[in-house]
C-alpha cells in the first residue's frame, strides 16, 4: 500500500511538472500571457513571491507622475507573475481533478485527497500575495485601476476552481465538508489582508452549512469572516490579539417565504420562497460573560446574526462579497 501511494505521487508530480512546461512554452491565443518567460532552462518562475521580494520592486516615492508611470510597469510585472503562477496553480488543480475522475482504486484515490489537502494549503500564499497588492501597495503606490480588476479576477479564477476540485472530490466520499467533523476541509481559509487597524482572515464554506449548529434559524452560510480590530498598544508593540477583540461575520442566505413567488419576478424562488443573501455579524448570545468556566461549561455557544447588508437574490461570488464586507469596514472607521 505504501508502494503504490509513493508510486502514484510521484507519477502525479511528474505529470503536473511536464503539463506545466508545456503549458508556459506551447502555443497560446496572442494576449497577456505571451510576455511571460522561463527562468532558466526547463525551469519556470518561483510559483510565490514573499513580501520582502513585492516591497524590494516597489517604486520609489517621489514626483506624482513619474510615480504613477513606475507604479504602472511595476504593477505590470507583477501582474505577469501572478498569471502565470495562476496558470501554473489551475494546472495542477486539473491534474487532480482528472486523475480522480479516471478510474483509480481506492488506495490511490485516497492518496490523491490527501494531495488535494495539501494543494489547498499551498494555495493560501497565492491568496494573500493577492490581498497584500490591492490594499497595502495601493496606500504607497498610485497604481491603474484596472490592476485591481485583474487580481480580482486572478483570485476569482482560483477559488472557483479550487470548489470544483473540492466538491469533486467530496462526491467520491474522499474529502469531508462538515465543518463539525475535524477532518472537514471546509471552510477554506481563502486570503488575508489588513485594514488600517483590521485585519481580516476570509473563509469559505463549500457547501451551504446551517449558521448554528443544533437551532434551526432558517439562516445557513457560505463564507465567515475574522475581522481582528488591533487596540494601538497592541500595533505598537506586537502583542497577541485577545479573543474579545475578534469579531466575526457571515455571508448567509435565508429562504423567505413569498406568497407570490410563483408568479413570477426577478428574485431566484425555491418553491413558495424567495432567497435572499446579505451579509451580517455574529452577535453572541451565550455564554454571555468573558468569564473561561462559563466558556468551558458552555457545549455549543448560541448567537444572533444581525444583519448589515442586503446583497439581493442571486448568490455574490466570493471575491465581491469581500469586496463589499471591505468597503463596510472602511466607511466604518472613517465614520469613528
Amino acid at each position: 500500500m505504501v508502494d503504490t501511494e509513493v508510486q502514484l505521487k510521484d507519477q502525479l508530480a511528474s505529470h503536473s511538472s511536464s503539463g506545466q512546461q508545456e503549458q508556459v512554452r506551447g502555443e497560446r491565443e496572442p494576449d497577456r500571457t505571451e510576455s511571460l518567460q522561463n527562468t532558466g532552462e526547463g525551469e519556470v518562475e518561483e510559483p510565490l513571491l514573499s513580501s520582502s521580494a513585492v516591497v524590494a520592486q516597489a517604486p520609489p516615492c517621489g514626483d506624482r507622475a513619474a510615480c504613477s508611470c513606475l507604479g504602472a510597469r511595476w504593477m505590470e510585472s507583477c501582474l505577469q507573475s501572478m498569471e502565470l503562477q495562476l496558470q501554473l496553480l489551475t494546472s495542477k488543480a486539473d491534474d487532480l481533478h482528472n486523475w480522480v475522475a479516471s478510474g483509480k482504486d481506492h488506495v490511490e484515490r485516497k492518496a490523491l485527497a490527501e494531495a488535494v489537502s495539501r494543494f489547498l494549503s499551498n494555495c493560501q500564499p497565492y491568496f494573500n500575495h493577492l490581498e497584500y497588492l490591492r490594499f497595502h501597495k495601493s496606500q504607497h503606490t498610485l497604481l491603474p485601476l484596472d490592476s485591481y480588476t485583474w487580481l480580482l479576477d486572478f483570485s476569482q479564477q482560483l477559488r472557483d476552481r479550487l470548489e470544483q476540485l473540492v466538491l469533486t472530490y467530496a462526491s467520491y466520499n474522499l474529502l469531508c465538508l462538515d465543518e463539525t467533523n475535524p477532518n472537514s476541509v471546509s471552510p477554506y481559509c481563502m486570503g488575508q489582508s489588513k485594514l488600517g487597524p483590521l485585519r481580516v482572515a476570509e473563509f469559505r464554506y463549500f457547501k451551504p452549512m446551517p449558521y448554528l449548529a443544533q437551532v434551526h434559524t432558517g439562516l445557513y452560510k457560505r463564507m465567515r469572516w475574522n475581522v481582528v480590530r488591533l487596540r494601538e498598544e497592541q500595533r505598537e508593540e506586537g502583542e497577541n490579539e485577545r479573543v474579545d477583540d475578534t469579531e466575526y461575520y457571515f455571508l448567509c442566505y435565508e429562504d423567505i417565504p413569498n406568497a407570490h413567488a410563483d408568479a413570477g419576478g426577478n428574485g431566484v424562488s425555491h418553491g413558495n420562497a424567495v432567497r435572499t443573501w446579505s451579509i451580517g455579524k455574529w452577535v453572541q448570545v451565550t455564554p454571555d460573560t468573558d468569564d473561561l468556566y462559563d466558556w468551558i461549561m458552555c457545549e455549543v455557544p448560541q448567537a444572533d446574526y444581525r444583519r448589515l447588508l442586503f446583497l439581493g437574490s442571486d448568490e455574490p461570488s466570493s471575491s465581491s462579497a469581500t469586496v463589499r464586507l471591505q468597503q463596510m469596514l472602511l466607511s466604518q472607521q472613517t465614520a469613528e
